[in-house]
């Protein structure tokens, strides 16, 4: 009975130095979460699988520039459509330089918000 009783206070003893050694009692279930103090409760998210801010914000751009990059297509189309109709050695279209300053401004955009 006492060899058990020596065994115990031992196993007792080195749990004790262990927790003391990793600072934390050995006793103590480290997984525990600790009680949270009144009136700071954590607020849970409304709908925890709803895309974050930043998801949104990039979601958002890429369909901006989806869009814009099919009025540029369109924007292309018209110019080249233009050219192909006037003799731009004689005559050149205030119209298609309108349409080639409309690209211009659109194709530096795409590729601003592109970099991010």
């Amino acid at each position: 009975m006492n060899t058990r009783r020596n065994f115990l206070v031992g196993l007792a003893t080195a749990g004790t130095m262990l927790g003391v050694a990793v600072g934390t009692p050995f006793s103590q279930n480290p997984t525990m979460p600790r009680p949270v103090p009144p009136g700071q409760e954590p607020t849970a998210p409304e709908n925890p699988n709803a895309p974050s801010p930043e998801k949104r914000q990039l979601d958002e751009n890429e369909k901006d520039i989806k869009k814009k990059v099919e009025r540029l297509y369109e924007l292309a189309t018209e110019l080249k459509a233009e050219v192909d109709k006037t003799d731009s050695s004689k005559v050149l279209s205030l119209n298609l330089l309108k349409k080639a300053e409309e690209i211009e401004k659109l194709a530096k955009d795409i590729r601003t918000r592109s970099k991010g």
